[in-house]
């Protein structure tokens, strides 16, 4: 029987701009754009892939442990949101 590995949050939504569809999400661990992940709130639950990420206006495959990246998205989010790996 397969021990079921407890999901944890990998990052947070530290900013969000409404007119762009932009969340700023601090990642605990490394992320690359083609990932599904969830955002999880208050009044926030929706799963996204990620399709862009931006780090300095710049954009970026890629995500390290404790960046700041802007993530497009479909839908508001607001700060203090989880956002959690789809497995």
């Amino acid at each position: 029987m397969a021990v079921k590995k407890k999901q944890k949050p990998v990052g947070v939504v530290t900013h969000y701009y409404g007119d762009l569809g932009v969340a700023i999400v601090k990642f605990k661990v490394p992320v690359k754009t083609g990932e599904t992940m969830q955002f999880k709130g208050v009044t926030t639950d929706f799963k996204e892939i990620i399709k862009s990420m931006q780090f300095n206006h710049k954009g970026i495959a890629s995500a390290k442990k404790g960046q700041e990246v802007g993530v497009k998205v479909k839908k508001k989010v607001r700060e203090g949101d989880e956002v959690w790996e789809v497995v």
